[in-house]
């Protein structure tokens, strides 16, 4: 499995985060899975992927032989319109998604370690994210170093340190 950086002038690769960002929002089996179209339309989950490529942004793919099979980005938010897991204006907010039949294989962990690699060569002391605490991803978040920062409509939101810091780097 590659695993490399999401390029944010390549449509093909944004188109990718957006089809993960449905995976994400339709990680219950059992619930009436939205559409991208759906999920684009909704204000709160659209500001994921929308005008990508913007200060802050940044994340990975990975692919294997077969294709792409997930993703994990990250983003900064304003205040005055934050992600469901949003800690501060300095925390880029992480999302990650494994296409369904991909799960379960080592690849989510494989995304995790490396955003958060990539969130730390960029100069972010910290990254965040919002879980339901029944979620099977929650397991690897706490394993990788996330700990409950807050609970919001129901949802965890997690934070996690990021101990690499390249000298050199500006912060964001």
């Amino acid at each position: 499995m590659l695993v490399r950086a999401i390029q944010p002038e390549s449509r093909y690769d944004v188109a990718f985060v957006a089809q993960m960002l449905v995976e994400a929002v339709n990680w219950r089996p059992g619930r009436r899975r939205l559409a991208l179209e759906d999920v684009l339309a909704d204000p709160h989950l659209a500001r994921y992927v929308r005008g990508w490529g913007r200060r802050g942004d940044g994340g990975v793919i990975a692919e294997e032989a077969a294709g792409r099979v997930g993703a994990c980005w990250y983003r900064l938010f304003p205040a005055d319109e934050p992600g469901y897991g949003f800690v501060d204006q300095a925390t880029p907010e992480l999302g990650i998604a494994v296409v369904a039949d991909q799960r379960r294989r080592g690849v989510g962990r494989a995304l995790l370690g490396a955003a958060l690699s990539e969130a730390a060569a960029d100069g972010f002391a910290a990254i965040s994210l919002s879980v339901e605490p029944d979620n099977p991803s929650r397991v690897l978040y706490e394993q990788l170093g996330f700990v409950r920062v807050g609970i919001v409509a129901g949802s965890w939101t997690m934070r996690a340190e990021l101990l690499e810091q390249p000298e050199g780097r500006a912060s964001p």
